[in-house]
């Protein structure tokens, strides 16, 4: 097979020697063709280079959730490491290798060069493509909620996700308007060009699919969400200290969220897991006792246990590296706080206190109700500061501590004896329009956790009250959501893009018909000039 005009015999050579694994001579070339067999291969390499691109996209976008993950291995196997660091070397390094070897193709398509891939790379395509199914099944079977995070994700990335897939297809015009005219079988001519322009004709139509809160007018953009610090400021300081409830008061966060449990001398103390295992030293202080329920210890022996230094040991975000040395002293000194002093902090600070109370199904579940309360009721903090959001003895609770403000873990239901006021959920639970609904009826919808920018902005285009973050540093610094588009200029960007995409589309295979021409008309020239040749020799 000849090398088209442009495609230098080395270029040639080299390509195939990367795609095949060996060196394939100018004279060994001619006589290799692609087969049937190679062109599935190609269509393989094709189709793994899109299931990881999609796996990359879910990496990204799950990363938001991922601290939940690090600590549900370390609940399981009493290992702490940042898995989300592994998670993207390794996908990383997938699509890169997927990505290279479908360049190789295309490039070697381009020169007219065949498809030999060699069986290690078939090898590593199928393991590539078994890794990253893997991944899916393990992610639908233990994290299913991600599923619904993509779908949020799309709010936010759709837009510019159809840009980039129409960039990508209309590149891809190419490489087909090359194999088109090369190929002499017109069944599949007919049958790649319908396929191509069955996707082009959906993707240059698929806006009117894609919805978007942000897609909006600047006048049209609700409040931006008020911050609510997830145990504090869990990236800057220990989760649940007192210093993480000073770093999220830095950070303008106008609630304090944490979780509460009751030692075994009734006092109630700030502390998320059942057991000290991961944000205490309890293993070198009462190694006998290190898997007991954090309920079981009293409050003298809750006080020597260190509630900081883990933070610089396990590193639990890449922010602690960035410390201050007077920080990390601070981190040190750290204990586990009362909830009376917390309760004070809040009070002095002006800032709400939200909790939980822990374990719900404790058998002494009603003497930890009335322990917290008791220290509310005597804290002296004003009750609407406080907002209350175990279910257990929820009317109790209403009946001692009126002014408390209640906050409910679910949607509102139809038949409702009393309106709800507040809601606290996980983002994955309402959709755009609920929270649109919950706020013209005066609904104030705080949504979990919410880390990543791009999530901040689409449920701050679509009205949320407040969210519950780890990050409260990053959106602090937020004064606009990271796009917010009128649907007239979006309009217009949608017609721009797809006119483009056409007449790139139409370039690519009228010139590349040009480029044929040029080359059977030479090879005719060539045909013919073999023929004289052989006619005198036969003379």
């Amino acid at each position: 097979m000849a090398d088209p005009p442009g495609c230098c015999h080395p270029c040639a050579t080299c390509l195939l020697c990367l795609y095949s694994c060996h060196w394939v001579t100018p004279k060994k070339r001619k006589g290799l063709k692609t087969s049937k067999c190679d062109c599935s291969w190609f269509l393989f390499l094709f189709c793994v280079f899109l299931f990881t691109l999609v796996w990359l996209y879910f990496a990204i976008i799950i990363l938001n959730d991922f601290h939940n993950f690090n600590e549900f291995i370390f609940k399981q196997r009493k290992l702490w490491l940042d898995w989300s660091l592994v998670l993207l070397i390794a996908t990383a390094t997938l699509i890169t290798y997927s990505a290279v070897l479908l360049v190789l193709a295309l490039c070697l398509q381009l020169c007219g060069q065949p498809l030999k891939l060699h069986w290690l790379h078939k090898i590593l395509l199928i393991l590539t493509a078994l890794v990253v199914a893997a991944a899916f099944t393990g992610l639908g079977i233990k994290w299913a909620e991600e599923w619904r995070s993509a779908r949020i994700s799309l709010q936010a990335t759709g837009p510019f996700l159809h840009i980039g897939i129409v960039g990508g297809m209309t590149l891809l015009a190419w490489p087909l308007a090359s194999f088109i005219y090369r190929t002499r079988n017109k069944g599949l001519k007919v049958f790649l060009l319908l396929v191509y322009c069955a996707v082009m004709i959906a993707l240059y139509l698929a806006p009117l699919g894609i919805t978007s809160p942000c897609i909006m007018e600047e006048n049209q953009l609700p409040p931006k969400p008020a911050l609510v610090g997830h145990r504090g400021a869990p990236m800057l300081a220990p989760e649940n200290t007192l210093m993480s409830l000073y770093k999220a008061v830095d950070c303008d966060v106008q609630v304090f969220e944490t979780d509460v449990m009751v030692s075994a001398d009734g006092v109630p103390f700030l502390m998320h897991d059942e057991e000290l295992t991961r944000t205490t030293n309890v293993e070198a202080v009462f190694p006998e006792r290190a898997a007991l329920n954090s309920t079981a210890f009293n409050w003298t022996d809750l006080q020597q246990l260190d509630a900081g230094s883990w933070f610089l040991e396990r590193r639990p975000f890449p922010t602690v590296q960035s410390l201050s040395a007077g920080d990390r002293y601070q981190v040190t000194e750290q204990r586990i706080p009362s909830l009376e002093q917390a309760l004070e902090a809040a009070k002095q600070n002006n800032i709400s206190i939200m909790f939980d109370l822990r374990p719900e199904n404790h058998s002494d579940y009603q003497s930890f109700v009335n322990a917290t309360l008791k220290v509310i009721l005597r804290s002296g903090i004003p009750l609407q500061q406080v907002l209350w959001l175990p279910d257990g003895f929820r009317e109790e609770v209403k009946q001692r501590a009126p002014g408390v403000q209640q906050i409910y873990g679910r949607k509102r239901l139809q038949n409702e004896k009393e309106p709800l006021l507040h809601v606290n959920l996980p983002y994955q639970d309402m959709s755009s329009e609920e929270i649109r609904q919950y706020r013209q009826d005066n609904i104030s919808v705080n949504l979990y956790v919410v880390n990543q920018p791009w999530l901040f902005s689409v449920l701050w285009c679509a009205g949320v009250s407040s969210v519950t973050t780890n990050a409260c540093q990053v959106l602090k610094e937020m004064k606009h959501p990271i796009w917010l588009l009128p649907s007239s200029t979006y309009l217009m960007i949608w017609i721009v893009v797809d006119c483009a995409s056409l007449l790139v589309i139409l370039w690519a295979f009228l010139l590349l018909k040009k480029c044929s021409q040029r080359r059977r008309a030479a090879e005719s020239e060539t045909d013919v000039l073999l023929t004289k040749i052989n006619s005198l020799m036969q003379e």
